[in-house]
């Protein structure tokens, strides 16, 4: 029964661009993948990961020589890398981190089929990469969910204890709440993450725009209530599901949450960091959380859009029309013009 209803759920929470936008070609003279429909660039390494349920993902890293952290950044649900990429560079640039995306198994050129399980074995793939091939500490890390993306993000960080940060860009309380107003937790749900926020207990920022048709405005505000170490949310006055990168606040508020982050990690760490090396070694196992984590009971939720699955989205009505971001809208008009329902 598990299996079928994880099927289900797959037909409606997934929508990878098909055909993919990008190939994927092995260069034997420099022993390298590289994406022939994006320009090669120092400092971008193109990967193939292997997964601990089989599959071989597509991830991107980008280095950035002053960076001071590095973001794990989980897409949304109707792009791939092909047509984020030049978001990624911009990200790496204006918040000067080192970043690395990836694609979801059945998304672009990874192996397999999309599901949550798969989404969280593609993740804990990422992360490892980070660790194992760049060096990076789980202190230096910090894990940005959008859209869908917010599943495998809240499910690693919450079995981190020492990540840097997290940020929530239109985020879901879970699958589930997208479609219907309930309040409780079924166990045929997808991305529970209404019962996973609170495990998190690194600072959490939440992103979300007040005319989303798609992910309902509530969504963010009950995952900034429940998170432990909150950081000032962006809501953005009009902003839809597909358009918040152009929002001059939106990088503006980023930079801000990066930098303080980065200032305060220091003493949040030192005092956290009692065991040896031993134990991390043994905490970076995976975590079984569906038999630890307890079913959250809504409470007061607001009245959340009720979205057929056949939906198509229109452009919002915005209140207040924003100025021009300096973040380049062609790459965003790109990525985001998709058809179908892609939270």
């Amino acid at each position: 029964m598990g299996g079928v209803t994880s099927s289900i759920a797959a037909k409606f929470a997934f929508f990878p661009p098909n055909p993919p936008s990008y190939h994927l070609e092995f260069d034997e003279s420099c022993n390298r993948f590289h994406i022939p429909e994006i320009p090669r660039r120092d400092g971008v390494d193109v990967l193939k990961l292997q997964t601990r349920r089989g599959q071989e993902i597509v991830a991107i890293h980008i280095s950035n020589p002053k960076a001071t952290a590095t973001i794990l950044y989980s897409h949304g649900n109707a792009t791939d890398l092909g047509q984020i990429f030049e978001l990624f560079l911009e990200l790496s640039s204006r918040l000067r981190v080192n970043l690395m995306g990836y694609d979801y198994s059945g998304y672009g050129q990874s192996t397999g089929k999309p599901s949550e399980q798969n989404t969280y074995a593609d993740i804990e793939a990422a992360y490892s990469c980070l660790k194992d091939k760049y060096g990076v500490r789980e202190e230096d890390v910090i894990l940005y969910g959008q859209s869908v993306g917010s599943g495998p993000t809240l499910d690693l960080a919450s079995r981190l204890p020492y990540l840097r940060a997290v940020v929530l860009h239109s985020a879901i309380l879970s699958g589930l709440r997208v479609l219907y107003q309930v309040k409780r937790t079924y166990w045929f749900d997808i991305y529970k993450n209404i019962d996973k926020i609170g495990l998190v207990t690194c600072p959490v920022l939440v992103i979300h725009g007040t005319a989303d048709e798609v992910v309902h405005w509530s969504h963010g505000k009950q995952l900034w209530e429940l998170s432990k170490e909150k950081y000032e949310p962006l809501w953005l006055n009009g902003g839809n599901h597909c358009n918040l990168e152009i929002y001059p606040e939106y990088l503006r508020h980023l930079k801000k949450f990066v930098s303080v982050v980065g200032k305060s990690k220091g003493g949040r760490n030192s005092s956290k960091r009692t065991k040896t090396d031993a134990d991390d070694q043994n905490r970076s196992e995976p975590i079984e959380l569906e038999n630890t984590v307890k079913p959250h009971i809504i409470s007061d939720l607001p009245e959340l859009s009720r979205i057929s699955l056949d939906s198509r989205i229109e452009k919002s009505k915005k209140i207040d029309k924003p100025e021009k971001s300096r973040m380049s809208t062609d790459h965003v008009d790109r990525y985001r013009r998709r058809k179908g329902l892609i939270w």
